[in-house]
């Protein structure tokens, strides 16, 4: 996971376009794969994400702002576009990973 310096909620993107992808808002096959589309915030907060799910953690809010030193506000906007791009899926207060295939390839 990044350091706090470098992925400082400052990071956060404010007024981003929302979901990648096509335009009714459901991710395209292409968007997710391009990891290079999110910002550093929002790699950060997937990482929290991820982390506490391989823990068997809910990923709520709060769990999220503490394991990355975010204020809430700012884990709600990397949560909400991170949802919109069809990385992450809402269940109840938490959050599950979404669909991805970042295989590597040779």
């Amino acid at each position: 996971m990044p350091d706090k310096e470098s992925a400082a909620p400052d990071a956060v993107p404010g007024g981003e376009s929302g979901a990648p992808g096509g335009e009714s808002g459901t991710p395209d096959e292409d968007s997710l794969e391009d990891v290079q589309e999110m910002t550093t915030a929002d790699m950060t907060v997937y990482e929290a994400v991820a982390a506490l799910n391989m823990e068997n953690r809910p990923a709520t809010v709060a769990a999220v702002a503490a394991m990355t030193g975010f204020p809430e506000d700012s884990v709600r906007r990397c949560l909400g576009t991170l949802t919109d791009g069809g990385r992450l899926v809402p269940e109840g207060d938490a959050y599950t990973l979404g669909t991805h295939d970042w295989g590597l390839e040779y």
